[in-house]
């Protein structure tokens, strides 16, 4: 996550932490509680109720770090989510942002790097916002760090929990649109003490809609960190998509994302199909989790109609960035993007990426320089036939965005400023 937003100041002696996130909660029972009181309790130290990281959207769900590339809404007990964060039962989402619990789970690694300990537990177990409210009470937390000014936001507020604040993306780009919402959304950052946003772009928009936070708002860009692996069977991933494996012409374009409306993975899907029956050896892999299983269903039934494109179920990490790897460019369709680590974690794999030109992409990608944007299906194509027909451009797009990868998204400088703005909580 980039440069130090604030000053390097994390303390020398270890804190044992209870951190909660309004995507994936994550709790851990005091050491003194187990019978072992930690150095910094013992020293007159604190706790915390720190609220997980929005990081790298590679994964969907928490067990194997899977392809979601931001795709992650939230539907629990067989309740799918709505691209507007509705349940099907009318009850709105409680989740944060889209991948929760990949957030969560690279937050606690850092935070558990500084001496905190954490657990993940969906917060979709507390069922309601009094559940909510009674887990984070002062008495059993210290403070707190929220993912989603307004999702997460309004279970922090009031909650005399001190805390700070992470945009996700469709809170800035989606929910400022609701008037109730947006009243919300300002409540809390009155009420928060930080709020970290990962684009300059996206720390301008919110400024613009609650100009009184600005100097309370700071920027953090993702970290970048890609493991492809090495027993990957590139063969049978093909096989299972019903793709010749051994067509040495095969250009694939992969279009990572978590099956919902935002993501928009059908805009490209009846040119790509057209394109195909031009260019048999071009093919499109869409790969993801059923976040809304309704719109998943909309998308089986699309692709069973088309010819060249393919969708595949979410992979564990490190198997989708080896496919990353022998692909011929990642694609990003998405309507909304607070920041796509699909669209990093290609560049880091010096993979060319094509993305919709929206804000969310215009903000790390520099088009021709550092990647290829794109407004209309139609561009999509002939900016692939480009990429095709000239290897230079591609190695000089490629090599861009790897040492744009590596100034602007140092994981280590990720971890330094959450470490950083958890202790600011005290």
């Amino acid at each position: 996550m980039r440069n130090g937003i604030f000053p390097a100041f994390v303390s020398q002696r270890k804190a044992v932490s209870r951190l909660v996130s309004m995507v994936t909660i994550v709790i851990r029972r005091r050491e003194s509680e187990r019978g072992v009181v930690p150095a910094r309790e013992a020293a007159g130290g604190f706790r915390y109720l720190g609220k997980g990281m929005k990081a790298r959207r590679t994964g969907a769900e928490v067990g194997q770090g899977a392809a979601g590339g931001g795709g992650y809404a939230g539907a629990s007990a067989g309740q799918p989510a709505s691209p507007d964060g509705q349940r099907d039962d009318g009850e709105e989402d409680p989740v944060g942002e889209a991948d929760g619990p990949v957030c969560g789970r690279v937050g606690r690694d850092h935070l558990e790097a500084a001496g905190h300990t954490c657990t993940l537990k969906d917060l979709f177990e507390c069922k309601s916002s009094s559940a909510v409210s009674k887990l984070i009470s002062p008495g059993n937390f210290d403070a707190a760090l929220g993912i989603h000014l307004y999702k997460a936001g309004r279970f922090l507020q009031g909650s005399g929990v001190p805390f700070g604040i992470l945009f996700g993306g469709t809170d800035i780009n989606e929910d400022v649109k609701s008037e109730e919402k947006s009243q919300v959304m300002a409540a809390v950052l009155d009420e928060a003490r930080f709020a970290v946003s990962f684009t300059d772009a996206m720390k301008e928009k919110a400024a613009m809609y609650w100009p009184h936070a600005r100097n309370k708002i700071h920027v953090q860009p993702q970290g970048i960190v890609t493991s492809p692996s090495s027993s990957f069977n590139w063969k049978k991933w093909l096989e299972t998509a019903e793709i010749p494996p051994d067509d040495s012409d095969l250009r694939l374009f992969l279009l990572i994302c978590g099956l919902r409306r935002v993501k928009d993975p059908l805009y490209l899907v009846d040119a790509f199909a057209e394109w195909h029956h031009k260019e048999p050896n071009v093919h499109l892999i869409i790969i993801g989790p059923a976040v809304d299983p309704v719109f998943t269903e909309e998308v089986k039934e699309k692709v069973k109609r088309v010819d060249g494109v393919h969708l595949l179920p979410e992979i564990p990490q490190e198997d989708l960035h080896a496919a990353v790897k022998r692909s011929f460019a990642v694609v990003n369709s998405s309507v909304s993007e607070g920041m796509s680590a699909a669209i990093l974690e290609a560049m880091d794999l010096n993979i060319p990426v094509l993305a919709r030109n929206i804000p969310g992409n215009a903000a790390i990608i520099t088009h021709e320089v550092t990647g290829f944007l794109y407004s209309t299906p139609q561009e999509f194509i002939q900016l692939s036939q480009r990429l095709a027909a000239d290897p230079s451009l591609r190695r000089e797009i490629v090599t861009r965005g790897k040492e744009y990868i590596a100034k602007h998204h140092l994981w280590e400088h990720e971890r330094e400023a959450y470490q950083n703005f958890v202790l600011s909580l005290r």
